[in-house]
């Protein structure tokens, strides 16, 4: 009966993920799903990346957080559309609280929407919101052990960015084990190393959005 009711939730959320989807499609909008646990860097991706991306994209944002509005707050002085979700509780955004937000937004006058969800390395994998694609942040200080614990996060990612490369010296952590376990886990996983901190790594990561915008828009 559980087994029952746990698929049930996830088909309910899933309908209405493709409702999601098909408005941003409509809308000619790409849109991540942003996922990390607490810490490893979300938002500090997002103030670089806006400040790097702002003169050729359209960004909106959707900060997911159990409480607080701090990090919509930080995303707010960058100057771009943002709305803050608090779960009050809940380990991860899904499609119904996304939907929740259309009408803070002008779709038409966004290229790039980016929901930040909450800091989890669960959950989040399991919900669709209605993106193109999922994308995870790891921090060097998390270990690299973290492919074989929670494999269907790096199943469900198309991009993992590395993050706090310029830590290195001081961790032990093996990017070359990240690498394997996780390309065995998903071979398609497109992987950059970078650091919020030092700006390394970045413009790749950029250039790489940059890319997946213009062929969206190609394919309208």
């Amino acid at each position: 009966m559980k087994i029952s009711v746990v698929r049930n939730i996830l088909e309910a959320n899933d309908r209405i993920a493709q409702q999601n989807r098909d408005l941003f499609k409509e809308s000619g909008l790409m849109v991540i799903n942003l996922m990390s646990s607490p810490g490893a860097g979300k938002t500090s991706l997002l103030e670089k990346s806006i400040d790097a991306l702002k003169g050729d994209l359209r960004i909106g944002i959707i900060e997911g957080d159990i409480q607080s509005s701090q990090d919509a707050e930080r995303i707010a002085r960058k100057g771009v559309p943002v709305v803050q979700i608090n779960t009050g509780g809940a380990c991860h955004l899904d499609g119904n609280m996304i939907r929740d937000t259309f009408g803070e937004f002008n779709f038409r006058e966004i290229d790039l929407l980016v929901v930040e969800n909450v800091g989890n390395l669960v959950c989040p994998a399991e919900f669709r919101v209605g993106e193109d694609f999922k994308v995870m942040i790891l921090s060097v200080t998390e270990g690299d052990d973290k492919p074989t614990k929670y494999p269907l996060m790096f199943r469900e990612s198309k991009v993992l960015l590395i993050n706090k490369i310029d830590l290195l010296p001081y961790v032990d952590f093996s990017l070359e084990k990240i690498k394997e376990d996780s390309l065995k886990i998903n071979p398609d996983l497109t992987i950059f190393r970078i650091s919020c901190k030092t700006g390394e790594g970045l413009e790749d990561w950029h250039n790489w959005l940059r890319k997946q915008v213009k062929t969206r828009k190609e394919d309208r």
